[in-house]
């Protein structure tokens, strides 16, 4: 009889090693909220703003890249505020995986990771398809509406910022999307937002597409086939070249941009398989 999803990890690493990186998010994700509620609250300002657009420290500017490049579009006058904000954001999600900022920072993580978890629990197995692809289709249509009506017309339904701006000031109707995500994740699609039409997680996969930071299945040798890092993957299909690949020459490396390097596989995995690292890994590997 097989053990629940991470059973194994808790058996034979402990509980913090099984659940640290979830946990870690979990606090990452209510830092930022706690950091832009902090200056309303108290009146000490450390982020000011929401994460469209904001001022660190009331110094640095940091923008949304993919909402300044729909105002740039819409022929907005360029800023050299927004502009710099925007190339600071861009270069940090470019160093540490674009898609960190889905599984670190996004106030939707949590609600799609609850539909997730719940689906297993329920035993809801059942999923409708939808190419991955979809996402990056769904990012054209976000950059090109800009363009045809001068208006950042997808900031009024995009869910991240509605989640957003509904933390910090009042969610109101915003509930209804955010619950229509839930319920399309929980019924309808497995991981159907994120993993197959959020065009921000698609921009952002796309700025991350060369960062250096990445997961490595390392000792993938001692594999035993549990699957637990399939189940919990928020873009299982990620794994398999990495993981599997030895025979066909493929590095250990996960260099696929979906990865949100989230390290629920590291966390669920009881033969410790995966571990953080670099996309230069596979060579040093090759040249040891």
């Amino acid at each position: 009889m097989s053990l629940p999803i991470g059973q194994a990890a808790i058996e034979q690493k402990g509980w913090w090693p099984s659940y640290r990186f979830i946990l870690l998010r979990r606090c990452s994700q209510l830092a930022v909220v706690g950091l832009f509620l902090l200056g309303p609250l108290t009146g000490i300002w450390v982020l000011k703003g929401n994460l469209s657009a904001s001022m660190l420290l009331d110094t640095i500017p940091l923008t949304d890249p993919l909402v300044w490049l729909q105002t740039l579009l819409a022929g907005k006058a360029f800023e050299l505020t927004l502009g710099l904000g925007a190339l600071l954001v861009a270069g940090f999600y470019w160093l540490v995986g674009g898609r960190v900022f889905c599984s670190w920072v996004c106030p939707i993580n949590p609600i799609t990771d609850s539909a997730s978890w719940l689906r297993r629990k329920l035993s809801l197995n059942r999923s409708g398809t939808l190419s991955r692809a979809l996402r990056y289709w769904m990012l054209g249509i976000v950059l090109v509406v800009p363009m045809l009506t001068g208006t950042l017309a997808w900031e009024l339904v995009n869910p991240v910022s509605l989640a957003m701006r509904g933390a910090l000031y009042g969610m109101g109707a915003g509930w209804l999307l955010i619950t229509a995500v839930f319920a399309f994740d929980l019924l309808m699609v497995r991981r159907g937002w994120c993993g197959h039409l959020c065009p921000l997680g698609a921009f952002y996969a796309l700025l991350g597409k060369f960062s250096p930071l990445r997961i490595n299945a390392s000792q993938r040798e001692c594999c035993n086939d549990c699957m637990d890092c399939y189940a919990v993957c928020p873009e299982p299909q990620v794994i398999k070249p990495a993981l599997k690949g030895e025979k066909l020459g493929n590095g250990s490396i996960i260099l696929a941009p979906e990865c949100t390097n989230c390290g629920r596989c590291i966390d669920v995995c009881g033969e410790s398989v995966f571990e953080f690292s670099t996309r230069f890994a596979n060579k040093a590997e090759r040249q040891s």
